[in-house]
Parts: structure tokens; sequence; C-alpha cells
């Protein structure tokens, strides 16, 4: 019998997250997008309730008309889309957000290939810095990890994408 190293089982750990990673990545290429409106729509009145402070502190959102959850977050945003004509739903917002980040407006990936190449995806849709540098939405924080600027950027970007953010399934 071999004993076994604290580097061996490290490398073992590896493998094994890596081998996940690349079957949750293939599931999700797998995956196809399919239509959904791309009107925005009202907010549910019951939704799920995650309350976290954005790192760098530039959106207030109870001084900004929101709850400083991501239900207030999501509702601030849909309220400056609609007023930018950019299309989505609550739903549609709700649904990627907790896929993305579980609601975490502090996420940042550092394991795949944009943090590799150093530009990791943060905050609530994981956005890498130039694309919330080209689809920033004008009234809202200039930071990617700011809860609203994160919704709208990312919300735009899948506008210009997708059609709409209701329109992405899977990682995009």
């Amino acid at each position: 019998m071999t004993a076994i190293t604290a580097s061996s089982r490290l490398a073992r750990l590896r493998t094994l997250a890596l081998t996940g990673i690349a079957t949750t990545g293939a599931a999700a290429a797998a995956l196809t997008l399919m239509p959904a409106s791309a009107h925005a729509a009202e907010a549910p009145k019951a939704a799920h309730s995650v309350t976290a402070p954005a790192r760098d502190g530039h959106t207030d959102p109870v001084a900004h008309g929101g709850t400083g959850n991501l239900d207030g977050w999501i509702k601030q945003a849909l309220t400056i889309m609609k007023a930018k004509g950019i299309p989505g739903s609550y739903e549609g917002l709700h649904r990627n957000i907790m896929r993305e980040s579980s609601g975490n407006p502090n996420a940042q990936n550092n394991y795949d290939v944009n943090a590799k190449n150093g530009t990791p995806s943060k905050g609530l849709l994981q956005v890498i810095d130039p694309t919330f540098n080209a689809y920033h939405v004008s009234g809202t924080a200039h930071s990617a990890t700011d809860p609203v600027a994160n919704i709208t950027a990312a919300a735009n970007y899948a506008a210009h994408r997708y059609g709409s953010i209701d329109n992405v399934n899977s990682a995009y």
C-alpha cells in the first residue's frame, strides 16, 4: 500500500474538481437558448431575498429606492432598464443571477479562462470588466460589483447578443 502525501491528495482533488468543471461546462454548452418574451415585466410580489452590500459601496440600494437585497436590486435595475429601453423580466434576471452567483454581489470567479487571462467574472451576473465597460448603463455606478450596475450592464449585453436576458438559459 502506498502512503498518500498531502501533495498527491491535493493533486487528486484538483483533478476531480477540473473533471467536475469540465462536465458542467459541457452540459451548459449543450443547452440551447429558448425564445422567451423580451418585454419588461413587473416584479412578482414575493421573491428570494439575499442581502449583501456592494464591495465598493457605490450604490446605497435603500437610498435609491431599493431594499438592500436581491429583490430590491432587481426591481431597481428593472426601473432603469425600462427607462433605457433594455428588455428583460424579473424572472429572467432572477434565474440568471441565481445560476451565476447565488445572489452574492461580491462573487468572483478566479478559476475560468477569463480569470487566467486576468479578467475574472464579477458580481451578481458574473460580468468581466471589458464587457461591463462596453455595456455599462449611464446612471448606475461604474463598478462591476455594484449590484444594480452589474445587473443593468449584463442585461444590456444580453439584449445586444441574445435579444434579452430572458433568452439566456446557460452561461453566456
